[in-house]
């Protein structure tokens, strides 16, 4: 995800997810196409996820596919990057 990011011109802030979908903070310039961006962060993921995880996938993928179509994406509107951080910190990781 950080490469992918970078490759952007992004940069990766924090990173930490559920059983069924993942938190990224990300700072991004304006003149970076968020479609692009969530597009290439799921297909490079699911590249390395398959490579490395086959055998314990194929109970996760949603018809074939390890990331639904959709996302959500939201903007900090002006609160500290710090709580918003922290948010992404204490969602609950894989277990």
């Amino acid at each position: 995800m950080r490469r992918v990011c970078a490759d952007f011109g992004c940069e990766l802030r924090e990173f930490n997810g559920e059983d069924d979908h993942v938190h990224l903070l990300v700072g991004f310039p304006a003149t970076v196409q968020l479609s692009k961006l969530v597009n290439s962060l799921k297909g490079v993921s699911s590249r390395h996820v398959r490579r490395d995880h086959a055998e314990h996938l194929s109970r996760y993928l949603w018809g074939g596919h390890l990331w639904s179509r959709s996302y959500y994406c939201g903007t900090a509107g002006g609160a500290p990057l710090s709580v918003i951080a922290e948010y992404v910190r204490s969602q609950r990781g894989p277990e």
